[in-house]
């Protein structure tokens, strides 16, 4: 039986190992600044909505570009607890038949899902990394996206995406910080 301490290790070495999965946030600000872009053409929200999924195609392998620089660890061997992260970050792909539904029937609303399914697929990375900022910055990304929404006309929604990149970049900063400070906790406990 896993002791409670044993388990605070493991997930304090994801959290540190994997840097609190800074790049896939950083990736994924770059991705939404590009989706903020395109939110400002004047195409039909159908086709910024189909040029949104087609921008967000290339984020794993812009997470993985930048996870060597960053030197991140994807793979934690002997980590029982880390392929759960991959489940954790997969199991938005379920919420992807919503996305179709709205591209088919209200596709202006496209990016608000987006964004919100995005945004709330962090909640459950606090408990993984042991890292706060996740939980809030799920509810601040979901509840801060649809108010924007209520408040602006038709021609700002790229301000959605906008929000999310400012709450991607304040993400970023909180889990370095993060992980700093669970580089510390985790050197003392291994030494």
């Amino acid at each position: 039986m896993v002791q409670k301490e044993d388990f605070e290790r493991l997930r304090l070495e994801l959290s540190v190992k994997a840097k609190n999965g800074l790049d896939f946030i950083i990736a994924a600000c770059i991705v939404w600044s590009l989706i903020a872009y395109v939110w400002t053409l004047s195409y039909t929200p159908y086709s910024k909505s189909v040029l949104t999924f087609i921008i967000g195609g290339p984020m794993l392998p812009l997470a993985l570009i930048l996870s060597k620089v960053l030197k991140t660890t994807w793979k934690v061997r002997d980590n029982p607890l880390q392929p759960l992260g991959l489940w954790l970050n997969f199991a938005q792909l379920f919420y992807f038949p919503i996305l179709v539904f709205v591209l088919i029937k209200s596709p202006e609303y496209f990016v608000l899902c987006y964004v919100i399914i995005t945004g709330a697929h962090f909640f459950p990375y606090a408990w993984y990394y042991n890292v706060k900022a996740f939980a809030i910055m799920a509810g601040v990304i979901a509840v801060g996206s649809i108010l924007i929404a209520l408040k602006v006309e038709a021609q700002d929604t790229y301000l959605i995406p906008v929000f999310m990149v400012v709450s991607l970049a304040i993400l970023a900063v909180w889990l370095l910080l993060a992980y700093r400070s669970n580089k510390l906790k985790y050197e003392r406990i291994i030494s």
